[in-house]
C-alpha cells in the first residue's frame, strides 16, 4: 500500500496520539522535546543487529504492575519475529513470572551499592546493540526510587539505571509520569507535576499516557520498514491475562485486574488499530 505519511510525519502523528489524553501531564513535557522521538527510537532498534535489552517492571505492593510488561512483551515478540535477540531485564517477582516463556536476565533487588559494577559486567557479557527501558523506576534525588504517591520503594527495586547510563550503544526510555528511567531528560520542566522526578537520562525519551502504548508506536515503524504488520497479532487482553495469572496488579488501582493504569485493555487495542490504519495496513474507515 502507498505511504500516506513520510517517516517524520508518522512520528509526529504517533507522538501526539500517545499523549492526547494527557492523563499525567505528559503534554507539558512533550512541548520541550524535539519532534521525531518515536522515529529516532525505532531507528535505533531497526539498526540493532543482535541483542536488545528491554528493562521493565515497576514494583507495586511487593509484586509488579501491568504497565510496562505488556509493552515489553509486545516489543520482545516483534523483535524476535524480525530475527533480533531481545532479552527482558527485570527483578523478582517479575523475573520468575516471565523466565520460563522469555529470554530473561535477572536484576538483583536493593543492590544500589553494587549496581554500577553489576551493570558494567552485565553489559560486557550481554553486549547489546540497544538498551531500552519501559516503565522502570528511575533514581531520584538521594538515590532513591519512589512511586507516583511519593512512597520510597527502593527496597523492592532492582537498578536498571546504570544499564542505560553506562551503555556504549543507543539507549531508549519510555515513561508516562516523571519518575521513570529517562525522565532526567526533562526533569527541569517537572516543577508543576506532583511527582518526585527521576534524574536518569537516556539518548531518546518516549512519552506516553500509558507506557505500554509507546511500544506499539515503535512497532508501527518496524512494521513499515520491514513490510510486516507486526501489530496485528498483539492481543493486549491476552497479555494482561497472562500477567494477571502470575500476580500482576494495576499500578493505579493496586488490584489484580485486566487493566493498565486504571484503563481497560480496549484502550490500548484501539490505539493499535489506529496505528495500523496510519501505517496503511488496514482500511482507514474510522480514523480521520
Amino acid at each position: 500500500m502507498p505511504k500516506k505519511l513520510n517517516d517524520q510525519q508518522l512520528s509526529h502523528a504517533i507522538e501526539v496520539m500517545m499523549i492526547e489524553q494527557n492523563l499525567r501531564g505528559m503534554q507539558s513535557l512533550y512541548a520541550h522535546q524535539q519532534t521525531g522521538t518515536y522515529l529516532r527510537a525505532a531507528d535505533a532498534l531497526h539498526q540493532a543487529k543482535n541483542t536488545v535489552l528491554i528493562g521493565t517492571g515497576f514494583a507495586v505492593n511487593q509484586t509488579f504492575e501491568t504497565d510496562g510488561p505488556v509493552g515489553a512483551i509486545a516489543l520482545y515478540n516483534a523483535l524476535k519475529a524480525l530475527g533480533k535477540q531481545p532479552i527482558l531485564v527485570c527483578g523478582n517477582p517479575l523475573y520468575s513470572a516471565l523466565k520460563n516463556d522469555f529470554n530473561c536476565f535477572e536484576l538483583p533487588l536493593n543492590n544500589l551499592s553494587e549496581a554500577m559494577e553489576f551493570s558494567k559486567q552485565a553489559l560486557a557479557e550481554l553486549n547489546p546493540d540497544c538498551v531500552l527501558s519501559i516503565e522502570r523506576p528511575g533514581l531520584c534525588h538521594g538515590n532513591k526510587y519512589y512511586n507516583m504517591r511519593g512512597i520510597d520503594i527502593s527496597a523492592y527495586c532492582g537498578c536498571f539505571d546504570f544499564f542505560i547510563s553506562q551503555a556504549a550503544c543507543p539507549t531508549i526510555a519510555i515513561g508516562d509520569g516523571g519518575n521513570e528511567i529517562g525522565m532526567g531528560n526533562v526533569a527541569q520542566y517537572m516543577t508543576e507535576l506532583s511527582i518526585r522526578p527521576s534524574l536518569t537520562c537516556c539518548d531518546e525519551l518516549l512519552l506516553a499516557d500509558v507506557s505500554n502504548w509507546a511500544a506499539y508506536g515503535i512497532i508501527a515503524f518496524l512494521s513499515r520498514w520491514y513490510h510486516q504488520d507486526l501489530l496485528a497479532n498483539i492481543n493486549t487482553l491476552a497479555i494482561l491475562q497472562y500477567l494477571s495469572d502470575r500476580g500482576s496488579v494495576d499500578g493505579v488501582t493496586h488490584k489484580n485486574e485486566l487493566t493498565e493504569d486504571g484503563l481497560h485493555a480496549m484502550h490500548g487495542q484501539q490505539l493499535i488499530t489506529r496505528l495500523r490504519q496510519l501505517g496503511g495496513f488496514i482500511e482507514n474507515e474510522d480514523y480521520p
